[in-house]
């Protein structure tokens, strides 16, 4: 084969990866990461005359997994490898390719992921004030309502930046997002939010639009979509002007509205819902937050833990 022919993708990796599109809903992204992965481990076994998958087992994949170690890579990447590779192979075995997993010997290693941080309900507070008497009306009365509706409803920045005005239920107060792997679901919000956002519908997005037609609820001054950095630079001057100094991304804000509920008793389904997590592993990340808020009740409450004064 020529240099200039594209290599073809290996059938069974092939099979993997339209089974994550048809039946997981898997993006783009997801995609290319996951035959990344594959393919480097299939080059493995090709380099080293092991044919797939006649001659793979759970001693070729030890092999691999002691191959990547050798390569030096961060356990972060170690770990996403592992996952993709036990992920390929545990669907090779539903489809009768392999009668056991030759990753099944490997554990799973992946690193507790790291929780970057949700501001306390003062900051909340002095951000959303401070979009009160800020610029001009039509604009803060649109920083207003993203401001508002992120925290209220803990949606991802992309999820807030890609919704349409008929995407609101103002009746039940639900909106419908479309979420990672264009999974749709509902979202409950309250009234506070739902005052701002028809308040910026009727008063504030028409100006902005200028008659033009746009479909997305949330546009610039120019009545094009909003992007996810035009955000990011709105939501830095609310901070710096309510006075927050740490390092406040869009991404903040979902954090705060899952460690608030869950420092005020939601169930950790309930806030994987909300937040729209296919598994409760990544919901778990906000359990330490739980569990730290319940140490500093006990030592506040219980006669042995105060502290004397």
């Amino acid at each position: 084969m020529s240099e200039q022919e594209p290599k073809k993708t290996n059938p069974y990796l092939r099979q993997f990866l339209d089974h994550l599109v048809l039946e997981k809903g898997a993006a783009k992204a997801t995609l290319d990461a996951y035959r990344r992965d594959v393919e480097q481990h299939l080059r493995f076994l090709e380099e080293r005359k092991t044919a797939f998958p006649a001659q793979m087992n759970g001693e070729v994949f030890l092999n691999y997994v002691e191959w990547l170690r050798g390569e030096g890579k961060r356990p972060t990447t170690m770990a996403r490898k592992i996952s993709a590779l036990r992920r390929f192979y545990r669907y090779l075995v539903r489809e009768k390719t392999f009668e056991e997993d030759p990753s099944r010997l490997v554990r799973s290693s992946t690193p507790p992921k790291q929780f970057k941080g949700a501001l306390d309900a003062d900051e909340v507070q002095r951000l959303l004030e401070a979009t009160e008497n800020e610029g001009d009306d039509a604009l803060r009365l649109r920083d207003q309502a993203m401001i508002e509706l992120l925290y209220a409803a803990g949606l991802r920045v992309s999820e807030l930046l890609h919704l349409r005005p008929g995407d609101f239920n103002f009746q039940y107060l639900f909106l419908r997002t479309m979420g990672k792997g264009s999974k749709e679901r509902l979202v409950p919000f309250h009234e506070r939010a739902a005052q701002k956002i028809r308040e910026y519908m009727e008063r504030g997005r028409p100006v902005l639009c200028g008659g033009r037609a746009a479909d997305t609820l949330f546009v610039n001054r120019f009545g094009k979509p909003l992007s996810r950095m035009g955000f990011w630079k709105i939501l830095r001057k609310y901070a710096l002007l309510a006075g927050i100094t740490s390092d406040l991304t869009p991404h903040t804000l979902r954090h705060s509205f899952a460690t608030h509920l869950l420092e005020n008793g939601v169930d950790l389904r309930v806030l994987q819902e909300l937040l729209g997590h296919s598994d409760i592993s990544t919901t778990e990340i906000y359990t330490h937050i739980d569990q730290r808020r319940m140490r500093e009740l006990h030592q506040q409450f219980h006669p042995r833990g105060k502290k004397k004064k």
